[in-house]
């Protein structure tokens, strides 16, 4: 828009521009930290263990019986107030969200924490209200709701919700859970002690030993000690009563006992009273132990004499019948007897010193023949103990016998064995011994043969040499000493008398008488002639001692 100024300095001038630089140029500088603006108006950050709740601001308007904002119709326009719509019931969780600030508010607070060792029970606050008779709510009604919240963190809108921290129920070792449904089913018949599984009452199932997490407002427990008691049946007042004689005897004992864990329910159910909470001991000692005790003990000691009091076998049979009825009572009301003992036994004074005289007579009258019997059945194991070891004594000679003629036995083998051996050795021995001996005769017959050969050959030869010189065997010996003698010696110079000299005139001497007898005037005789017989008789050797007469010549 232009506008037009009047001066009084002169005439009007036209109007001046507008500055479109100057706003586009500052809108441009200021562009960021409007953005800026609008992302942290809109943004919503939540941090761990925490939560936004949303609140709508512009929307349909709730009704008169609304309190929070239902959740949206087949995805319609949002209603105004506290959001429920989403898996959080219109809670956001950890992160980052975006939502416009002109339609939307939020609210951060913490997550609901549920510590260790507790549960939680959620409350709704919104919702439908319970219809007569029922008392745990479902989702969308208002009231307490079923499901049990363990230890953690959750988130919660606490518009429309609600936690109760309570504590999870324990069972101890040695007790019993005795389970009591406070919300369910209208029991078949209300006039039972025990109710079915998942009706309204006591149910007949216990809970184990053990931790269970479970909504006190559907389930109540109640813990039933289960482990063994005792009780004295003289506690209160004296347990006293007549004998069959008409005597007062008075006795005390000690009673053991426990509830029998699968009728844990029954016997609470029965006995339990709502003064005492959940223990019921009192109640078993006074309603059940102690009326049949007094019942059983008058009942049996009125059968029995005031002097059977005494005596320790009538009082043993006494006790024996009071444990077995007690049991069986008990038993049948869900109450186990471990044990039954009868402490002390108050009989009359009147017969008490005669009827105990009597029966230490009895007592001692027992041990004897115990002791008798005992020195019997010592007798009686010294013999089988002597014949036991006669038995072995027996047995051993035996057993050394047969060790022993096996013994001999296998020694007689072992030198026949050896036996046979030697004689098998000593004829191999014989043989070659014969075979050796052959052998040597052989061999020593051949040897003399040779020299037998040899020396016929020698002599053949020396005979020959005797016949060259006419069968003088001097001068064939005076010829081969000269022949060995003539090449040692050059000259010899010696006397003429002597060994020597006389050896060597034997050689001078024969010569000249041979070349003197062709001219001596005096013929010698010619030699004899030999017979044929010796002529021809060959020299004949020794014969070896071992030749036989086919090997001689």
């Amino acid at each position: 828009m232009s506008r037009l100024v009047i001066r009084d300095d002169g005439p009007p001038r036209p109007p001046r521009g507008f500055p479109w630089k100057m706003v586009l140029i500052g809108a441009l500088a200021a562009s960021p930290f409007v953005i800026m603006g609008v992302y942290n108006a809109c943004k919503i950050e939540v941090d761990t263990g925490k939560q936004a709740v949303l609140i709508r601001k512009v929307g349909l308007d709730l009704g008169k019986d609304q309190e929070l904002a239902p959740p949206r119709k087949g995805g319609g326009a949002y209603y105004k107030g506290v959001q429920t719509e989403g898996a959080y019931g219109g809670v956001l969780t950890e992160g980052r969200y975006f939502y416009n600030p002109f339609y939307w508010g939020w609210e951060i607070s913490d997550q609901y924490v549920i510590p260790n060792g507790k549960i939680g029970i959620r409350i709704a606050l919104d919702g439908d209200d319970l219809p007569t008779g029922q008392i745990l709510a479902e989702p969308g009604q208002k009231g307490i709701l079923r499901k049990v919240e363990l230890p953690g963190r959750y988130p919660y809108n606490p518009y429309a919700e609600e936690f109760k921290l309570e504590e999870p129920v324990t069972v101890p070792a040695g007790f019993r859970g005795v389970v009591t449904l406070l919300a369910g089913k209208t029991p078949k018949d209300p006039n039972v002690f025990l109710v079915g599984e998942g009706e309204r009452g006591v149910q007949s199932k216990t809970l184990d030993p053990g931790t269970y997490y479970l909504n006190p407002y559907e389930t109540r427990v109640s813990l039933v000690d289960c482990r063994s008691k005792r009780f004295n049946l003289g506690e209160g007042s004296a347990m006293d009563f007549l004998s069959s004689d008409g005597f007062p005897v008075t006795l005390d004992g000690a009673v053991e006992f426990r509830v029998l864990p699968t009728r844990a329910a029954e016997v609470f159910v029965k006995y339990n009273e709502d003064d005492n909470g959940d223990a019921i001991d009192g109640e078993i000692i006074a309603k059940i132990i102690t009326p049949e005790s007094r019942s059983l003990c008058r009942t049996g000691g009125s059968k029995l004499t005031g002097g059977q009091f005494i005596s320790g076998a009538d009082r043993e049979v006494f006790q024996r019948n009071l444990v077995k009825s007690l049991t069986e009572n008990c038993k049948q009301q869900g109450i186990e007897i471990l044990a039954v003992a009868i402490t002390r036994v108050e009989p009359p004074q009147d017969i008490a010193e005669p009827v105990r005289a009597r029966e230490v007579a009895k007592q001692e009258l027992a041990q004897f023949n115990q002791e008798k019997l005992q020195q019997l059945s010592e007798a009686k194991l010294q013999i089988e103990v002597l014949l036991a070891e006669q038995k072995q004594k027996v047995v051993r000679a035996e057993a050394a016998v047969i060790v022993q003629t096996t013994k001999a036995e296998q020694d007689n083998s072992v030198a026949v064995t050896l036996a046979e051996q030697k004689l098998q050795v000593a004829q191999t021995q014989l043989e070659a011994a014969k075979d050796k001996a052959s052998a040597i005769i052989a061999k020593a017959q051949a040897d003399a043969d040779v020299i037998r050969f040899t020396n016929k050959a020698d002599l053949a030869g020396l005979a020959a040499q005797v016949a060259a010189f006419d069968g003088d065997g001097s001068a064939l010996a005076q010829n081969i000493l000269v022949g060995k003698l003539a090449p040692g010696f050059r000259s010899i110079l010696t006397n003429s008398d002597g060994p020597l000299m006389d050896l060597f005139g034997q050689f001078v001497k024969h010569p000249e008488r041979k070349q003197a007898e062709p001219s001596s005037p005096v013929a010698h005789p010619a030699p004899a002639p030999k017979p044929a017989a010796e002529a021809s008789r060959t020299p004949e050797l020794p014969q070896p001692p071992f030749a036989s007469a086919e090997a001689k010549p």
